[in-house]
């Protein structure tokens, strides 16, 4: 089951990088990722409160928030800062690159993960896992030559820099979530850590931000970015959901919900008419192929 939901966040993710992409076209990327925190946390609010005020209402579903002391808030603080550093970075890379380049970046980013897991919770995969992790790494090496094509060096190009340490933090984050999910309620973590990335995004917007506002991009609302918050929520909920299972493997999940790139490459092809379609067509089939090894790994 936890690998059904895996799939199912990865779907979700695709549409919210699509989503994430059209909002920064041309946009200033703080006040997005701003507003991207406060709808998030418009989301998950209710939920806080009924479970803190009628406690009753929501106890025996999902969608229950329990209420608990600074002794767990304190972990779900550091996820709040890990997830948004991811963020910050990701959101300067998505603005400057093209979506079918950032989305196998970003495929490689369980590689990460699965050392992370091997070392820390001492998972270990089999033959068809092994395999489909190689084709992920070789899909990487084979982007960098498409993204030549484009005048993108990997070597020397900052925006290339900024999505592979998000991909840095965000296997950081989801080793995290591992540690969390083992002795947190998926719901408590995931709707506190949207609130708390409000505070801290707002010093960052009026010390960083706002006074210069006049001097960079200007900021012009897009519906999409709505979508952003609505997509993101419901992948990282169902996310979570598939970790709370007991026999979930980390390295597994987070290999599979890179799969999203199928959908953010489709987006790129028709609807951003990005360029070299054919052979990142040849990366993305490679993710595919090392998908489906690892599905078959995990039956």
């Amino acid at each position: 089951m936890w690998l059904l939901l895996a799939f199912l966040s990865a779907a979700l993710l695709g549409f919210y990088d699509a989503f994430k992409k059209q909002s920064l076209r041309d946009n200033a990327v703080l006040p997005v990722l701003f507003l991207n925190t406060i709808f998030s946390s418009l989301i998950f609010l209710p939920f806080i409160v009924v479970s803190a005020l009628v406690p009753s209402a929501l106890r025996e579903t999902m969608f229950n928030v329990p209420v608990v002391g600074w002794e767990m808030h304190k972990f779900i603080i550091i996820k709040s800062f890990i997830v948004l550093s991811s963020w910050v970075f990701g959101y300067f890379g998505m603005k400057h690159l093209p979506l079918t380049i950032v989305g196998p970046i970003n495929a490689t980013r369980p590689v990460m993960v699965l050392i992370g897991a091997m070392l820390i919770f001492g998972e270990r995969l089999n033959a068809f896992q092994w395999i489909g992790v190689l084709l992920a790494v070789l899909s990487f090496f084979m982007l960098s030559r498409s993204g030549k094509k484009e005048g993108i060096d990997f070597k020397h190009n900052k925006w290339i820099l900024f999505i592979v340490l998000a991909a840095i933090t965000g296997a950081v984050s989801g080793l995290y979530d591992k540690f969390l999910m083992k002795q947190l309620n998926p719901m408590l973590v995931q709707s506190w850590y949207n609130v708390y990335q409000v505070f801290i995004m707002c010093p960052i917007i009026l010390l960083l931000w706002y006074p210069k506002r006049k001097e960079s991009t200007p900021f012009r609302w897009d519906w999409t970015i709505l979508g952003i918050s609505l997509f993101l929520c419901a992948a990282d909920f169902v996310y979570f959901y598939a970790l709370s299972y007991e026999d979930s493997m980390i390295s597994i999940v987070s290999m599979v919900r890179r799969s999203s790139v199928v959908v953010s490459f489709l987006f790129g092809a028709w609807f951003f008419r990005e360029k070299n379609l054919k052979s990142k067509a040849v990366d993305l089939i490679l993710v595919l192929i090392g998908m489906f090894f690892l599905y078959l790994g995990s039956k």
